[in-house]
């Protein structure tokens, strides 16, 4: 049998947890074919000509809503951004009431980005549509993984047996989440690498490597993955200051040469520079920064194809 025989066929993507191997091998095979198309004069196509995508944000992400309609377009959607902060949200209308409404306009797929964590998978237990989790509280950001991994294969030539260092503020990051679920499932070697006020215990029981030194967490690591230090999600003095995050924790060209001398730099952004990484490294050679946001649009493209022209678009009651 073939690949698609067993690949990812279902109504929603609301987080990597629960996705098989193949499932989540099928979404990046099917991101891949679409990086040519990105690169094209002509980048249109039909697979979704005549549907209606809603961009439905409670948190605002220039980087993440903009990818996610220039996927939808490029598909051929008819893509609305609704205006969360201008909407009658702000007037007390709850969730569950923002849902009635949009389902009543008969959407194909709704993008859903919340400040709450479970928000996304209560909301597509509402409506009749697909619905895509673009980020939920500390949760999971399903694409964003998928596109880190498409980057780093694109590169790498794999996933497997790579040993890749996820640095920084592991606590608040949905990203981190989505990542460690997807490279694990993937068979690569996964070391997460921060200040231990910063890395829950919920990842230590799972059986990752754990450090609090950048120089034993990047010791022949493949990819080193930054993650933005999350001033606004922390309660209480989780790190000294800026200035000693940096001088432990921030990327610059002394740590990054603990890594292998072809070792690669990822950051989901945005970056905080001077605090997480170090400009020099950001724009550096080593830096796949800039390649992470077009394999955005890729891996966009592929998920908002599956959900809506899926089987599993079609049945009741698919996850």
């Amino acid at each position: 049998m073939t690949m698609t025989d067993y690949g990812f066929d279902r109504r929603h993507l609301l987080g990597i947890e629960g996705l098989t191997r193949l499932e989540i091998l099928d979404l990046l095979d099917r991101a891949e074919a679409n990086v040519e198309i990105g690169r094209q004069a002509n980048k249109k196509r039909d697979s979704l000509s005549g549907r209606t995508q809603i961009n439905l944000f409670f948190e605002a992400s220039t980087r993440t809503q903009s990818s996610f309609e220039l996927a939808g377009k490029r598909l051929g959607a008819d893509v609305m951004n609704m205006a969360v902060a201008a909407s009658s949200v702000k007037k007390g209308e709850t969730l569950i009431d923002t849902a009635a409404t949009l389902n009543a306009m008969n959407p194909d797929v709704i993008v859903v980005r919340h400040h709450a964590s479970g928000a996304v998978a209560l909301l597509a237990q509402k409506v009749d549509c697909s619905v895509v989790n673009a980020g939920d509280g500390a949760h999971e950001h399903p694409t964003q993984a998928l596109l880190d991994a498409l980057t780093i294969r694109r590169h790498k030539g794999r996933i497997e047996r790579l040993t890749i260092a996820i640095c920084g503020d592991i606590m608040h990051s949905r990203v981190a989440r989505s990542n460690i679920l997807l490279l694990t499932a993937l068979d690569a070697r996964v070391r997460l690498v921060g200040p231990s006020t910063l890395i829950p215990s919920a990842f230590r029981d799972m059986g990752l490597e754990v450090t609090t030194s950048m120089r034993e967490g990047l010791k022949d690591a493949d990819i080193v993955m930054m993650l933005r230090l999350q001033r606004e999600r922390m309660q209480g003095s989780l790190v000294p200051s800026v200035r000693e995050y940096f001088h432990y924790y921030g990327l610059d060209p002394e740590k990054l040469a603990f890594a292998k001398p072809d070792a690669l730099v990822m950051h989901p952004g945005p970056m905080n520079r001077g605090v997480e990484i170090d400009p020099q490294v950001a724009d550096g050679p080593q830096s796949l920064i800039r390649e992470q946001v077009e394999m955005g649009v890729a891996v966009r493209m592929a998920v908002l194809d599956a959900v809506v022209n899926g089987r599993g678009a079609r049945t009741e009651g698919s996850a």
